[in-house]
């Protein structure tokens, strides 16, 4: 466990400080043992809320689409009591609707 003990007392610090903030999943492992990982699914909002509290710049996040564009992430490393964080959201992509000919702002 001792090899753990960055990402844990990170968690431990973060959850003290940032009780009223959403919960997220919550992974730390021995293949990353200086890596604490905070996910959000289905909620770009819980990710965001985190960030801003973390106080990450907007400019520091990385957006990527994936499974053909169905399905969109924020991320976003930064370090807290010594440990490596990264923040992950996951949201579907919102179907954009056809525009139709000719419905444009009236000239």
């Amino acid at each position: 466990m001792a090899d753990l003990s960055a990402p844990l007392v990170a968690l431990r610090l973060l959850a003290a400080d940032f009780p009223h903030l959403p919960a997220p999943c919550v992974e730390i492992s021995t293949i990353y043992p200086e890596l604490l990982s905070l996910s959000f699914h289905d909620n770009l909002t819980g990710f965001e809320t985190w960030r801003e509290a973390l106080n990450v710049a907007a400019e520091s996040v990385v957006h990527r689409v994936h499974a053909g564009g169905q399905t969109q992430s924020l991320s976003v490393r930064t370090s807290v009591a010594g440990a490596a964080l990264e923040l992950i959201g996951y949201a579907k992509v919102r179907a954009v609707e056809p525009v139709l000919a000719g419905s444009g702002a009236p000239s």
